[in-house]
């Protein structure tokens, strides 16, 4: 199990309006055995740089015929739809847009279904600060999924992830990048990141 290191103090305080609905993100995933792990700015906060974020994202390996088990599941940790048409919505987009009602905080999950998803759970690790553990994905797979977003924040959460993390595995982010890149007819996902790891 990770601890965090710099910046925990920081981290602890960017955290801590979520840390009721990340926890009850983290039990259903172990309702649902560790099939998932945590993304989005949560994620970059414990492998990268502390930013601020506003809601909650995770990744749970799903099919669409799992979507009301889930969430009757998420009911019992009081997280419910936030739209009313979660489930259909979550059938044709593979996204539940859900929130944690005593937070108020949204939270979405991602349904994942590609090998690479299927790696990126299979591979997941546990960090923790003193009083919160989190399952993420690798530093290596965050940074994969942040270059196929590939919006400015996610270069620039990128870069903290390479700035944190030294000893990366280069070879499979580049073998990733590239792959999704090949698909999407967007070579940029990878050629806009490449120097950052010279």
């Amino acid at each position: 199990m990770g601890k965090t290191e710099g910046g925990g103090v920081k981290l602890q305080k960017e955290i801590e309006p979520f840390r009721a609905a990340i926890e009850a993100v983290q039990r259903l995933l172990a309702k649902f055995d560790d099939r998932g792990v945590i993304i989005g700015g949560i994620a970059v906060g414990f492998l990268g740089k502390p930013r601020l974020t506003e809601d909650v994202d995770a990744m749970f390996l799903l099919s669409t015929q799992q979507v009301s088990q889930f969430l009757e599941s998420a009911n019992d940790e009081n997280i419910q739809p936030r739209i009313s048409n979660a489930e259909e919505f979550a059938r044709k987009n593979r996204v539940l847009l859900l929130r944690h009602s005593p937070t108020e905080t949204n939270i979405d999950i991602s349904l994942g279904v590609l090998p690479f998803e299927e790696e990126v759970v299979t591979r997941g690790i546990v960090q923790s600060t003193s009083t919160l553990s989190v399952r993420l994905p690798t530093p290596e797979d965050l940074i994969i999924m942040k270059a196929v977003a590939h919006r400015p924040k996610d270069l620039e959460d990128i870069r903290t992830i390479i700035d944190k993390n030294p000893k990366l595995d280069i070879d499979r982010i580049k073998h990733w990048v590239t792959s999704f890149a090949d698909v999407l007819e967007t070579p940029i996902l990878w050629t806009d990141i490449e120097d950052m790891f010279k």
